[in-house]
């Protein structure tokens, strides 16, 4: 008979506190950690840690798996970091609460602010609910190999309210601000983690229009948090508009904030067109805090920007006309199209077709910002490698430089345009806001941005930069790592029983080969309903990842357990309420 279902021998813990680390074992019975110490006591199953650390599992606040987690059991590419909880419905947008006829209208707007493709949508979501309770009843039934949270967001709830008024960014009346806020105060209820909108003009449907909630009144947006003070629970999240002058932003958070009565956070990333402004959210946050305001930063650990390829949503020729006219073609044919002289020379002398998308524009005209991704990827580049400059040195243009990358590794190779986080061209205002005190880095959006953006991979992206390959003076500790991933951002949400190894916490647990973890390149696959194609990113150095106390993935491969569920939030009053 063993004493528990699960011992970790001999590894050296990095409890997620930010203390420091400590050599012990770790035993786990019915899914919780029971023991951390020396265990005498046997284990049905054990795992020998000697040589490894051993971490609580990371908890990502922000994706996007609404869709999803309706049509998959493996939340990949997340669950192959050691993430072991995700949160979804950010940014105002997803999928309920959503009545038959508005369903095309909530796909149009997640293809065109989250990059996934229609088809992928249509095929893959079942549609068998309304409400956003009925969401949740929907995912409660389901198995995952991590859990996950949902939060109610604001466009869906605006459409449900308003119907085509609220999809054309209508006033609302105080009527329907009355509705909306019932509807939040029933999906915290129900067990939603919390309400978001996003104020972003980057956020649009696949028509170029803008997502229904960009640049409505803020009186609706206190008016969801309202709805988080009637039912006395759950967090707000929101994207800011990050204008230059953040005053109008501040202002309509500390509202949110002080109506609410719960924590809020907002995405903190250092904008292009307003390099500076960072700083003024910061020093906002640290105002809001010292008046006894629950206001946190969620900030990006590296880069963000766009991938792009021949494989991929966007590429540096997406918009020419003569590449338009072959973009259905297998990538081998295109290459070979491509690789005509005389094709090259056409596609170099058209002006680009203006896509309904404003960002998609400016993302393809910016190539002499981009640079080759590279293997390893480079997240920071070096000012010197932007194809802008490298042309320049080898006397061409940076769109004809770039022509002739995309078609390396047969069509595969990889360009990289940063678009935030790089403006000053180093590392050094992404260590100063998510260091913050009332920062947790975040921003992973898995199960979104398909086919440009790969950013779930960031907690082994913050483990081998952070805590080894940046330059001495920048380097974070791993202590600092684990806390910043694991317990802090738990923390943010509400949720106090894991993001540590302590005893009586959840049995969320990884399993590190730290001083081999290697990150790779992203690639492309097609596994998404319909053949539907996604990056996603590979990286060595997991030797196990649990959750809920049963192995998920022993050295980077799955073991078929399927032990994540959905996690009610903190307003949830359960069945008998």
């Amino acid at each position: 008979m063993s004493d528990y279902d699960l011992v970790i021998r001999g590894g050296t813990v990095v409890d997620g506190s930010g203390a420091d680390r400590f050599k012990a074992d770790v035993a786990v019975k019915d899914g919780t950690i029971v023991r951390v110490g020396t265990i005498d006591g046997k284990g049905a199953q054990e795992i020998d840690a000697t040589g490894r650390i051993v971490t609580p599992g990371f908890v990502d606040v922000h994706t996007h798996y609404d869709g999803q987690v309706t049509w998959e059991t493996r939340l990949l590419p997340s669950s192959n970091h050691g993430v072991t909880t995700v949160i979804g419905g950010n940014c105002g947008v997803g999928f309920a609460p959503c009545r038959p006829e508005d369903r095309g209208a909530l796909i149009s707007v997640m293809e065109g602010v989250e990059d996934i493709p229609e088809i992928v949508m249509t095929t893959g979501i079942p549609w068998n609910w309304e409400t956003f309770p009925e969401y949740l009843e929907t995912l409660a039934n389901r198995q995952y190999d991590i859990d996950i949270g949902m939060q109610v967001p604001h466009s869906p709830i605006r459409v449900y309210v308003m119907g085509e008024r609220g999809v054309k960014r209508e006033d609302s009346t105080e009527e329907d601000r009355r509705e909306m806020r019932a509807i939040v105060k029933t999906a915290i209820e129900a067990g939603a983690i919390g309400v978001t909108t996003s104020r972003s003009w980057a956020h649009r449907a696949k028509t170029g229009d803008l997502a229904p909630s960009i640049y409505c009144a803020d009186e609706e947006v206190v008016q969801l948090a309202a709805g988080l003070k009637d039912a006395k629970g759950g967090v707000f999240q929101l994207v800011p508009e990050h204008p230059a002058d953040s005053s109008g932003d501040l202002g309509l958070i500390e509202r949110i904030a002080e109506v609410s009565e719960r924590p809020v956070s907002f995405t903190l990333m250092e904008i292009p067109y307003h390099p500076q402004v960072w700083r003024d959210y910061v020093a906002g946050i640290d105002a809001m805090q010292a008046k006894g305001l629950e206001v946190n930063a969620q900030v990006a650990p590296r880069t963000v920007g766009f991938y792009m390829g021949l494989e991929l949503t966007l590429n540096p020729i997406t918009t020419r006309p003569s590449y338009i006219e072959i973009a259905d073609k297998p990538l081998a044919e295109r290459v070979q199209i491509m690789r005509d002289p005389a094709f090259k020379a056409k596609i170099l002398a058209e002006e680009p077709i203006q896509h309904p998308q404003a960002l998609y524009n400016i993302a393809t005209q910016s190539v002499h910002k981009m640079s080759e991704l590279g293997t390893p990827p480079t997240y920071f580049p070096n000012p010197d490698d932007l194809l802008g400059a490298r042309a320049e040195r080898e006397g061409t243009t940076p769109l004809s430089l770039a022509y002739d990358l995309l078609l390396e590794d047969d069509g595969h190779n990889i360009l990289f345009l940063a678009s935030a986080n790089y403006e000053t061209k180093t590392d050094g205002p992404v260590r100063e806001m998510m260091t913050h005190p009332h920062a947790a880095v975040a921003l992973g959006d898995g199960g979104a941005h398909y086919g440009f953006v790969c950013d779930a991979g960031y907690p082994s992206f913050v483990l081998t930069y952070w805590t080894r390959q940046a330059a001495p003076e920048q380097r974070l500790s791993l202590e600092w790592a684990i806390n910043a991933m694991s317990h802090r951002p738990a923390a943010m949400i509400g949720m106090d029983d894991r993001g540590l190894i302590a005893e009586g916490k959840k049995a969320d647990i990884n399993i590190i080969d730290y001083d081999h973890m290697t990150l790779h390149k992203p690639e492309v696959v097609y596994d998404l309903p319909a053949g539907g194609r996604r990056l996603w990113q590979k990286v060595d150095g997991f030797d196990a990842t649990i959750v809920n106390g049963v192995v998920t993935q022993r050295h980077g491969k799955p073991t078929g357990a399927l032990p994540g569920r959905l996690v009610r939030g903190t307003g949830y009053v359960g069945a008998n309420a």
